[in-house]
């Protein structure tokens, strides 16, 4: 089995400041903070009221997709995205204040957000555009091109924003040619601010002289072996971000490298693929990194944003999730590994893939996916959703393999399983699991019939909202794991679920109705349900 790698960050820790500048009634981010522990502080639906939740108004988008926004809540309006719509709704009754199209559709038809500053909306597209809009009401400002739609690239994650800008990377890096870029855009021009590689350039640029010791030629001389003939890709990104405003410091979650099953040709570590990778926010410059799974070959992304925290034991931790099936935790004052539990079924991790097929768990679709962790200061557990889904890929021969056009999809995995072939859905699962952060000790599980790939949100009100691609949404006693609710929704729960108060009445928001050529699930429209006490 390998171990992580890391290059630490010097200097004193100070405590982890996690506040927004939005009040704490509203959903400001993608995770609720810039530092993502998702905690929502909002106490009305307790362990001993929550049997009273029921639907107090919805929204039905009228399209069918892969849905998996995050909504944002800021002063009564909550915002989503469809793959290619941006929408307003009011918090409160769910009616609709405007809605924008962008003519941006692809295969997966996916997005997962958008961020919000000093009055302005941003969010990716699939067609390798960033754009602005005005969030009163809905005018678009500006839009910036940074990835190529025609190379598989495209711009599904929720971005992040702070201090004037915004931040934002590109997605594709299982397609031939594709290397995973990181971008600062300036919040009110669009401008890129900086760009900074995830894997080495083949040509430095003369602004990366600076940081090229770190990003480029260390990466590229001690961590790939690819031939010639092998051009180095992968690392991209295609989930969220987390920042430490304190510090001034942005975490990035990279992806796989490619071709992801055909390890033997990039021998090495491939520096930053399946790494945080922490970078100065304000210039882009190499910080440190963190890399969970070196020497990739089951296609185990590291996808969520991290949890930055400060512990019940005052240690400062990194907190993440990747699709490999366990719960990382790092000191962030020493750099060090303290835990790596496992959250799903782990086997045949280390069995070498070969063309007759081998069978490996998690599966090339997670341990956990695009939602991480979240963390809970009161009870000091790190709650995180997981797959219990395995695979089994069949590889290519490497002659074959390297014979690849630009922009197609290159895992190295033979037809028509090329992403691998899952078990039938009858033998999948998912999980809830409660982790000490300090320990890495499990506290409790929840098996769940479906794989959770939602949101996970801990209340001040004592319970843990969750759901799974089966529809079902749950609440549980976050100390125990007790259930203590559950209602059943008509579409796959595969977005976002956040906390608000609208009126001073608690509200929870939950993304229902995600529809996937890779997840069997219902096919309905994709809807915004809000949930709330009866009276």
């Amino acid at each position: 089995m390998s171990c992580a790698r890391l290059i630490v960050l010097t200097g004193a820790l100070l405590p982890i400041a996690t506040a927004l500048a939005a009040g704490d009634t509203d959903w400001p981010s993608y995770n609720r903070t810039l530092t993502s522990e998702r905690f929502a502080p909002h106490s009305q639906v307790t362990r001993d009221n929550v049997a009273q939740l029921g639907i107090v108004c919805s929204y039905d988008t009228h399209d069918q997709l892969s849905f998996q926004t995050g909504p944002l809540v800021i002063a009564g309006v909550l915002y989503g995205t469809t793959d290619t719509d941006t929408f307003a709704l009011d918090a409160g009754t769910c009616q609709e204040r405007w809605r924008v199209h962008e003519d941006a559709q692809t295969f997966f038809r996916t997005n997962r957000g958008v961020a919000y500053l000093e009055g302005r909306l941003f969010r990716g597209l699939q067609d390798g555009r960033v754009v602005a809009y005005e969030a009163a009401s809905g005018r678009r400002l500006w839009e910036t091109r940074i990835a190529d739609s025609k190379k598989g690239e495209g711009v599904p994650a929720a971005p992040i924003a702070w201090s004037g800008l915004v931040f934002i990377g590109n997605a594709g890096g299982d397609s031939y040619g594709v290397k995973g870029r990181m971008y600062a855009l300036d919040a009110a021009t669009g401008k890129v601010v900086w760009e900074f590689y995830l894997v080495p350039r083949e040509n430095l640029a003369p602004k990366d002289s600076a940081r090229s010791s770190a990003t480029h030629e260390v990466a590229r001389d001690k961590s790939w072996g690819n031939k010639p003939d092998v051009p180095i890709t992968g690392g991209a990104t295609w989930t969220s971000y987390t920042l430490d405003a304190g510090r001034g410091l942005l975490y990035v979650p990279g992806g796989n490298p490619a071709p992801d099953f055909v390890s033997s040709l990039r021998p090495g570590e491939n520096l930053y693929t399946n790494s945080v990778v922490v970078l100065d926010a304000r210039t882009g410059a190499y910080r440190a990194h963190y890399q969970l799974a070196p020497e990739d070959f089951h296609d185990w992304d590291v996808s969520s944003a991290p949890v930055l925290t400060t512990t019940r034991a005052g240690q400062h931790r990194l907190l993440e999730a990747p699709k490999d099936g366990h719960l990382y935790g790092y000191d962030l004052a020493s750099g060090r590994r303290v835990f790596r539990t496992p959250i799903t079924t782990i086997e045949n991790e280390d069995v070498p893939l070969s063309e007759n097929g081998t069978r490996f768990c998690p599966g090339t679709q997670g341990g956990s996916e695009w939602n991480g962790p979240a963390y809970d200061p009161e009870t000091n557990l790190a709650l995180t959703g997981s797959v219990d889904w395995c695979s089994t890929v069949w590889v290519k021969p490497e002659a074959v393999v390297k014979n690849a056009a630009v922009g197609q999809p290159w895992t190295g995995g033979q037809e028509p399983n090329i992403f691998g072939k899952m078990d039938p859905p009858e033998h999948f699962g998912g999980w809830l699991s409660a982790t000490d952060a300090d320990t890495g000790e499990v506290r409790w599980r929840m098996r769940t019939p479906a794989p959770v790939l939602s949101g996970v949100t801990p209340t001040a009100g004592g319970l843990v909202f969750f759901g799974d691609i089966a529809g079902h949404f749950y609440a549980l006693d976050k100390t125990s794991g007790q259930q203590l609710w559950s209602t059943q929704l008509d579409g796959a729960v595969a977005g976002g679920v956040v906390s608000y108060i609208v009126n001073d009445q608690q509200r929870i928001a939950v993304a229902a109705g995600a529809i996937s050529p890779i997840w069997p699930t219902p096919k309905v429209n994709a809807s915004i349900v809000v949930f709330g006490l009866k009276h």
